[in-house]
């Protein structure tokens, strides 16, 4: 079944009324280091997770022993664990944090109790212990840190050996519960990211498309317009290619995903080339929309095989025709190239992808990468154990009632250098301030009942899990109330929103301050970003104008799209409040020059195509 122009302008003019305005606020956010991906929203993660906090939290209300709270977080932060992945790598990342957990838990809140001040020593310790360990397990940086968070909240709950194990005994029965109904109980697909994340490289291309189809015959767009299509479909290919290097080749699913990229990569190199005629007022403009106009219909009609396989293959089918036949009718052999490409991508959406095994280059020995490894995890441990020693002893100074809180911050907010903390430093304490005050607004609404109280808890921890990864700040302001919410029902006392409130501002501050004073890590300088995307993009065009292998070009492209988002997120983060604004007008300037570089290259290459088929359909002299 073939899909009419008027119902694709419907279906597309529906789409972008709905999230139009999401996806503009994401490609903003994204530039300046806060993400925004909507795609990774899971409600059914949600439900999951909700279930498997209402079970332990039932029995703590019913039986009214604050111990069994320890039950209620190891549910919540087992689910918390489960990240993305095929079965088996989840399956042992959740067993290690599990049978770890328990152990941090045990050990903090026994080794904290042998001295008044012993904490100030043990928390930093296990944390060490945490980043280190985990630090040699594949992707185990998620698990380091919440075990590295359960420690340090184990240790602000210090108890003699006997409680201690009662404590650990509850976290390791929450944890267990939570293991079991992820894994066999209540099992989600495990390919649904693979799956949404080619829906969002979809999604993001069809935008790019739909704003070639209504600027092309427009004067050219300010800078900074023009680039957040390219910048948003790059981004969300490397997005897409994470996921596939994560899976690997196990599954149908998997080898699907692959072929996406591949056309997508194809797909997107034309869309540049495109962008890049308009922008020169090229002449034909007749054929230039013409071809926009035809992604536009292939993108949507990608997208719709996407919500409903069953048509798939006459969609593809039916696209791939409507690109030969307009091939057929062009005449300016940028454009010839464009509408090339184009068949050439739907083709590999329904032809089985040949693994080539090929990877990317790895430089170093591996005994160097090792070693800058372990000097990378020793300098976050001990930046994360220098931010504890600093949140313990304001801890001392201003009575903080809830410290572990502060620890906490700590440990999550100090995620990296000083462009990844101060972003997570702002989404945490905006995110504590707007969660703390809907919590007190919540909880006056919903009374003193204990079970309405239990239900708002519950339906938090559904809304933090399905949003955890769509966007932290809006996951911190879930996660303040699901604290403020859960603590009040199990251990109540006056001040808790104010104190989540301050505790996690104090504990960001830590963390800002401890990356910027121990080995600070700026991240390589906007000049010389921009000296690499200017250096990448002419490499990469000049691969095209040497005629190189189609497998060279490829790389050159994606090392030069890469390089220029680098440069354009550097010219966008917080440093740029102190550039003068001769050097900011200087940098943007440069940052034009890199763009168009990369869409000369995209035009030159797409060129070259049609030259090439047309010398292939002639015979032998």
């Amino acid at each position: 079944m073939t899909i009419t122009n008027t119902g694709m302008r419907s279906i597309l003019a529906q789409r972008r009324r709905m999230f139009a305005v999401l996806r503009r606020a994401a490609r903003g956010l994204e530039l300046r280091s806060f993400g925004l991906l909507p795609e990774r929203f899971n409600m059914m993660e949600g439900y999951r997770a909700g279930f498997a906090v209402a079970v332990p939290l039932v029995a703590a209300v019913s039986l009214g022993d604050p111990r069994l709270s320890w039950a209620v977080f190891a549910a919540f932060w087992t689910c918390l664990c489960d990240a993305p992945g095929p079965d088996r790598m989840r399956r042992h990342l959740l067993a290690i944090f599990v049978v770890f957990g328990a152990l941090a838990a045990l050990f903090g809140a026994w080794l904290a109790s042998l001295a008044p001040a012993a904490g100030m020593a043990v928390g930093p310790i296990l944390v060490l212990v945490a980043i280190f360990a985990t630090a040699r397990i594949a992707y185990g940086g998620l698990l380091g840190t919440l075990l590295a968070v359960v420690a340090v909240v184990a240790v602000g709950f210090p108890h003699p050996l006997g409680q201690a194990v009662i404590q650990a005994g509850a976290f390791f029965a929450g944890a267990s519960w939570a293991y079991l109904l992820i894994n066999f109980l209540w099992r989600i697909d495990p390919h649904l990211p693979l799956q949404r994340a080619t829906e969002a490289v979809v999604v993001r291309l069809l935008d790019m498309a739909a704003s070639l189809d209504t600027t092309a015959e427009r004067l050219p767009a300010p800078h900074g317009w023009y680039s957040e299509h390219r910048r948003a479909v790059r981004l969300s290919i490397e997005r897409l290619r994470g996921l596939i290097d994560l899976y690997g080749g196990e599954c149908e699913v998997t080898e699907a995903a692959s072929r996406a990229h591949r056309a997508a990569e194809i797909i997107f190199a034309a869309m540049i080339a495109l962008d890049q005629a308009s922008l020169d007022r090229r002449d034909m403009p007749d054929e230039r929309l013409a071809v926009a106009r035809a992604y536009r219909r292939a993108l949507l009609s990608w997208y719709l095989v996407l919500q409903d396989g069953a048509t798939g293959d006459k969609q593809v089918i039916w696209s791939t025709g409507k690109a030969r036949s307009l091939r057929g009718r062009l005449k300016t052999e940028v454009f010839v190239g464009c509408a090339l490409a184009l068949e050439n991508a739907l083709t590999i959406l329904s032809t089985p992808l040949r693994a080539d095994g090929s990877r990317s280059p790895q430089t170093g020995s591996g005994k160097d990468r090792r070693r800058g490894v372990a000097r990378n995890v020793l300098r976050q441990a001990l930046r994360q154990s220098a931010g504890l020693v600093a949140v313990y002893c304001a801890a001392m100074v201003f009575d903080l009632g809830y410290p572990y809180w502060a620890s906490m911050a700590v440990i999550v907010v100090l995620q990296g250098g000083a462009r990844v903390t101060w972003a997570r430093c702002l989404e945490r304490i905006l995110g504590s301030l707007l969660g703390g005050m809907m919590a007190l607004v919540v909880l006056h609404v919903v009374g003193e009942a204990v079970i309405a109280r239990a239900v708002l808890a519950i339906a938090l921890s559904a809304a933090a899990i399905a949003l955890r990864l769509v966007n932290y700040t809006i996951f911190v302001v879930i996660l303040t109330m699901l604290f403020i919410t859960v603590t009040e029902i199990i251990q109540p006392g006056a001040g808790i929103a104010s104190a989540r409130i301050i505790d996690n501002v104090i504990g960001s501050l830590a963390a800002i301050l401890a990356v910027f004073l121990l080995w600070p890590d700026f991240g390589v300088s906007l000049k010389r970003r921009i000296e690499e995307g200017i250096a990448a993009n002419r490499a990469y065009l000049e691969a095209v104008q040497a005629e190189g292998p189609a497998a060279q070009i490829e790389a050159a492209r994606r090392s030069a799209g890469l390089a220029s988002i680098e440069a354009e997120i550097a010219f966008h983060d917080f440093g740029h409040i102190w550039r003068p604004f001769g050097s900011a007008k200087r940098d943007g300037e440069a940052l034009h020059e890199i763009r168009n570089i990369a869409g000369e290259a995209a035009i030159a290459w797409h060129h070259r195509l049609a030259i090439d088929s047309k010398s292939a359909l002639q015979p032998d002299a």
